[in-house]
């Protein structure tokens, strides 16, 4: 996983896996999610990676923390 907040344009980009993007859907208009084609059947594919435009606005971005759980 990546996760990385560009200051100037105020957009957070997570990559959940490498992957080749086969498509980006618009979940709303800020909102964009990238997949890629090795879905299982019936599926549509894996994502791959979210950006999300406005973070500050819409994610508490200075407070952000990460914490690995061992499982």
């Amino acid at each position: 996983m990546n996760i990385k907040y560009f200051q100037d344009t105020d957009t957070l980009y997570i990559e959940f896996r490498k992957g080749e993007i086969a498509e980006t859907r618009d979940l709303d208009e800020n909102t964009l999610l990238d997949v890629d084609n090795e879905g299982n059947e019936g599926n549509e594919g894996n994502i791959v990676a979210l950006t999300m435009e406005h973070a500050r606005q819409r994610a508490d971005i200075p407070q952000f923390s990460f914490e690995q759980i061992a499982a």
